[in-house]
């Protein structure tokens, strides 16, 4: 992680829309807690969890948080086409410079994070270590009186340790 000077609170964090508009994330949470799925375009590993990513953050989609997938490292462009079509029906913002990883003080990813409306976290999960998931999932769950999915399912990959944040 970055030195402590220069790490910014996540709220004033900029991220941009696949259509190129940046927001703060402060912005994103103006009404809903955020379920966030932070990936890394340029490693295997986060089109590994891609599918399970989707399957959680689907489970949350009916509950009072926005849910997206975070592409960190890359601008609007990169972002939708490491997405693809998944890009159609989830939220998808580029975070080009990785700020919004630092400010959570992420080291490895992908990563699961939960915020809430106010900008506070609710938990952080990083790597695919299903019990850490699932943890963050219970507590995003219990705050929104939602029901938290299974984490993990048969279809799931095994749990690896994910990449450098930073790279």
């Amino acid at each position: 992680m970055a030195d402590t000077e220069t790490v910014q609170n996540p709220g004033e964090i900029q991220l941009q829309s696949l259509e190129g508009t940046s927001r703060p994330v402060s912005e994103w949470l103006t009404t809903f807690h955020m379920a966030a799925v932070v990936l890394d375009p340029f490693t295997h590993e986060s089109s590994w969890i891609l599918d399970t990513a989707r399957r959680v953050l689907d489970a949350f989609s009916g509950a009072d948080v926005r849910v997206a997938f975070v592409i960190s490292g890359t601008g609007s462009d990169g972002a939708a086409r490491f997405m693809g079509p998944l890009a159609e029906s989830t939220l998808c913002l580029a975070d080009p410079d990785r700020g919004f990883a630092q400010s959570l003080g992420l080291t490895t990813l992908p990563a699961f994070v939960a915020i809430r409306h106010d900008g506070s976290t609710i938990g952080t999960a990083e790597g695919w270590n299903p019990e850490a998931w699932r943890k963050v999932a219970s507590d995003l769950a219990e705050l929104t009186a939602w029901t938290r999915p299974e984490i993990p399912v048969a279809a799931d990959p095994a749990p690896y340790a994910g990449t450098p944040a930073t790279s």
